[in-house]
């Protein structure tokens, strides 16, 4: 059966777009994060996900988010600190029914607030969601 969670993850990650090389920052991990998930996610750009306190610059963040995280505005704009023009951001929360819940609106609003759209969202493992945020564009 591992490998059957195994194989869905790795079209998870694949369906995230990930790429061999790719830098992943990680926020919000804690015990109850989709593990085969997160190695997929490693397989699929061949280095570790880097943690919250990274400061070189990332292709994309995955922000592994529940309705008791606090902000997630600030989370958002942490995110982009050293994200890369046009790299994504990911939001994962749980599903409906599962404890931690966020309201797909509540996304939406604090990417609004914090300069992104939602663009995505979807089932990305057996108790979490995935939402994919873009950026606006910016005047330069």
């Amino acid at each position: 059966m591992a490998s059957t969670a195994g194989d869905a993850a790795t079209q998870a990650a694949v369906r995230l777009g990930f790429t061999s090389g790719q830098v992943i920052q990680e926020f919000g991990y804690d015990d109850d994060v989709d593990d085969d998930l997160r190695a997929a996610i490693e397989a699929a750009t061949g280095t570790e996900l880097v943690d919250e306190d990274y400061d070189d610059v990332t292709d994309a963040v995955v922000i592994w988010w529940r309705e008791e995280d606090g902000d997630l505005t600030d989370s958002l704009v942490d995110a982009q600190t050293v994200l890369d023009d046009g790299g994504s951001i990911w939001v994962f929360t749980p599903k409906p029914g599962r404890t931690g819940h966020v309201d797909h609106g509540d996304i939406e609003e604090a990417a609004t607030t914090a300069g992104l759209h939602a663009t995505s969202t979807f089932a990305i493992a057996s108790d979490w969601s995935a939402t994919r945020l873009g950026t606006r564009g910016r005047g330069k």
